[in-house]
């Protein structure tokens, strides 16, 4: 018979709690350093991690509990190469040996930059990055409120800028962790607060340059998300001109410097008096303009309308009234000075044909007593009273002889 069949039979129970105990106090696996692979990746509603490290030639299970996987800069994924610090021990109800996790890192850019291209599609996908749900700025901000470290250079160059481009804008500063496994909360404690409490125009959040390391944490989903959702316009400033995070492409407007942000910010005032001054003149020019076309269209204007008043058809009809009355005048004194001229002829005839034109030559006229004119010397007998007319006047005669020419008896 086998000795070891003499051995007493253990429970199920008290072999997983012996294995577990073993592991559980070997030294060298309470704080292990782990680099694999993740694989069968799974985020259970309690907020737990639960997923698989595999290398070329061996997996074992892990787990990271909810308290250290909130404390993470960036969402796992399978396929993602990581760098896991935790221990080993064994789960007694299955026996099954795993790897606690208390921190988890990227393993080198190759795997962050798996992670931040997943994590830029999904965002994409869901229409984050989309034109048209970007909110404009404001073109003159009373206020702007700015998340970044309260020791660093973007702050100091963010005040610089404003007080020399648009001085009358007050800046509130959110200090804020810019970089580390704590940022991502703690930037998006700023964006709450300010969304709260509504006291600034426009939102820049960021910070000065650094590594891709130093840069992750505004490549954190979260922080993503509530760039998205701030109902403030926002900045994003992070780094320098070449870099670019997932809070560049959320953001209502990305800049590539702090400085840059703070330009896109506020308006210059010597820039807004220069245009300020020329459209004052514009605007004067153009009021000039339509001052004098205005003044055109009411001088046309009262002229049709005297036109049509009674007022100025009466001007009219005495206007015309006059003006036919002195062409009447004149057509009056042309025939008086033709009918005169007419009459002045006349008279020189008939003058030189009356007798009386005879008379003032020298000549007299002999009327007898009845007022005829004695024409013939048969007419007269010796006694006859007659009258002898002349040029000035009249006398009276007697007449004492009558004598006829020969040849006329």
């Amino acid at each position: 018979m086998n000795s070891n069949q003499n051995m007493p039979a253990l429970t199920v129970t008290d072999l997983n709690r012996y294995i577990k105990a073993l592991i559980g106090g070997d030294e060298i696996l309470s704080a292990v350093a782990i680099r694999g692979e993740i694989s069968n990746f799974k985020a259970h509603s309690s907020g737990h991690l639960y997923f698989t490290l595999k290398d070329g030639g061996a997996e074992i299970a892990a787990v990271m509990f909810r308290g250290d996987a909130s404390r993470m800069n960036f969402r796992p994924a399978d396929g993602m190469r990581v760098l896991v610090y935790g221990n080993v021990d064994v789960y007694e109800k299955s026996g099954r040996i795993q790897v606690y996790v208390r921190t988890m890192l990227a393993d080198g850019v190759g795997a962050m930059a798996i992670a931040y291209e997943r994590l830029k599609k999904k965002l994409e996908a869901e229409g984050l990055f989309a034109s048209e749900r970007k909110k404009p700025l404001p073109d003159y901000p009373s206020c702007i409120g700015v998340i970044t470290a309260p020791t660093g250079a973007a702050i100091r160059d963010i005040l610089n800028i404003t007080g020399r481009r648009y001085p009358q804008a007050k800046i509130l500063l959110y200090p804020s962790l810019v970089q580390g496994a704590d940022a991502p909360a703690s930037l998006c404690a700023g964006l709450a607060y300010f969304n709260a409490d509504r006291s600034c125009d426009v939102i820049i959040l960021g910070r000065g340059g650094g590594s891709v390391e130093d840069l992750w944490a505004f490549n954190d989903e979260t922080l993503a998300r509530a760039v998205a959702a701030s109902q403030i316009p926002v900045i994003s400033a992070v780094g320098h001109e070449t870099d670019f995070t997932l809070c560049d492409f959320v953001a209502d407007k990305r800049a590539p410097t702090p400085s840059a942000a703070a330009e896109l910010a506020v308006p210059d005032c010597s820039e807004l008096a220069r245009r300020v001054a020329a459209r004052g003149d514009s605007m004067e020019q153009r009021m000039l303009r339509l001052i004098r076309e205005r003044r055109n269209t009411v001088l046309t204007q009262s002229r049709a309308l005297s036109l049509l008043s009674p007022e100025g058809k009466l001007n009219r009809m005495r206007q015309q009234t006059e003006h036919g009355a002195e062409t009447l005048d004149r057509l009056i004194r042309r025939l008086l000075e033709r009918d005169t001229a007419r009459l002045r002829s006349s008279a020189q005839r008939l003058e030189a044909l009356s007798p009386l034109a005879v008379l003032n030559r020298g000549y007299s006229a002999l009327q007898n007593a009845e007022g005829r004119i004695v024409r013939s010397a048969e007419q007269l007998s010796v006694g006859d009273r007659v009258e002898l007319i002349l040029a000035d006047g009249y006398a009276e005669t007697e007449i004492r002889s009558v004598r006829r020419k020969e040849g006329n008896a």
